[in-house]
């Protein structure tokens, strides 16, 4: 399949009812103080929203984008601003939370609940999650966890429990939502700095990427409570990002380090492709298109490391990858903003089957 290599440039798009709508795909450019705002249906560029029109700094650093199953709102992290924002589909600000260098978030599948992790880029930051209520953006609570730079973080499918991963411990827990109560999980090794966490559709295992230890870790979670240990896969090099399918038989790793894509059968846990080419360089996040057809990859392409969350310096414009999963080949390169870093994109209520050939 040839790849089509697309200059971004804005698209004007009439208005129309919200179901109507086709989904859209969140992009943060980390080092522009950009969001790129993609159609993943047509891997085209709608618009690229400029958090500095919307009064703030060009050193907001926007991180990591979570949407609403049906589209109407999305939400933004913004760590060096020290905000969490909601938007509405016009990209107006509806409400935000202000919380020190927040990270990675996760919405509860049933409840009016955003939980948030904090970012990387700090050296210190607190021990704690926080509790925000997406309706209005209250701030409920916050959690304390006891070991430092929690960052890792997704929320169990049953609803009672989100896990939590540390950057500076090989340690993670699972956190009760009701009331803060916390299992902690020891892993053995050398230091695994785990970057990300991913549930399969069946909440059967929770799989988390360990970046400096290049494994993917899957815990059996049927206990959702007490994550067991199960097995360490081998990756390539700076395993960063996970992501399952919607039918839950594959499992896609980004590979920082190696600028590469790992795909993983989860009937066998054997590694079932490894996708390089074009666009690829510094891949960063994953995101599943919601017809589940494709997986999207963010590529920074900076000279500097994983863990440097304010690069300002580029080897090139940031890029997305559109990877056909029935194929396992890149179909698509788009070109957006610097720093390309987190992606939201909603998670259908009704999940798609099998995924078919990409048109």
């Amino acid at each position: 399949m040839r790849t089509r290599i697309l200059v971004a440039a804005a698209v004007t798009v009439a208005a129309a009812p919200l179901a109507a709508q086709a989904p859209r795909l969140y992009l943060t450019n980390q080092d522009d103080a950009t969001v790129s705002i993609l159609d993943p249906a047509t891997r085209r560029l709608i618009e690229t929203l400029d958090l500095q029109r919307l009064g703030f700094a060009a050193n907001a650093r926007p991180h990591h984008a979570q949407v609403e199953p049906d589209g109407s709102f999305w939400y933004l992290t913004l760590i060096g601003a020290g905000k969490v924002l909601k938007l509405d589909r016009d990209n107006r600000i509806v409400g935000s939370v202000d919380l020190e260098v927040p990270g990675l978030m996760a919405l509860h599948p049933t409840r009016d609940l955003l939980v948030v992790a904090r970012s990387m880029s700090a050296v210190n930051p607190p021990r704690r999650i926080a509790l925000v209520r997406r309706s209005d953006m209250t701030l409920l609570d916050e959690y304390e966890v006891v070991f430092p730079r929690p960052h890792a973080l997704v929320v169990d499918p049953r609803g009672e429990y989100v896990y939590v991963g540390s950057l500076g411990e090989n340690q993670l827990a699972s956190v009760r939502l009701e009331d803060g109560g916390t299992h902690l999980v020891n892993v053995d090794g050398p230091p695994l700095t785990l970057v990300q966490f991913a549930v399969s559709p069946d909440a059967r295992w929770l799989a988390a990427t360990a970046q400096t230890g290049n494994e993917l870790l899957v815990f059996d979670i049927a206990d959702p409570a007490a994550p067991r240990l199960a097995r360490r896969i081998p990756m390539n090099r700076g395993p960063f990002e996970p992501g399952f399918t919607y039918d839950g038989r594959l499992i896609y790793v980004t590979n920082f380090d190696a600028n590469t894509l790992t795909s993983v059968r989860t009937d066998t846990w054997a590694i079932a492709n490894v996708i390089q080419g074009p666009g690829f360089g510094q891949p960063h996040g994953v995101a599943l298109s919601p017809d589940g057809q494709r997986v999207f990859v963010s590529n920074r392409h900076q000279a500097g490391g994983a863990h440097e969350h304010e690069g300002r310096q580029p080897t090139g414009h940031g890029t997305v990858v559109a990877v056909c999963i029935a194929t396992a080949t890149v179909d698509t390169v788009l070109e957006v903003g610097n720093y390309a870093a987190g992606m939201g994109t909603p998670v259908p209520v009704t999940r798609p089957g099998d995924p078919r050939p990409c048109r």
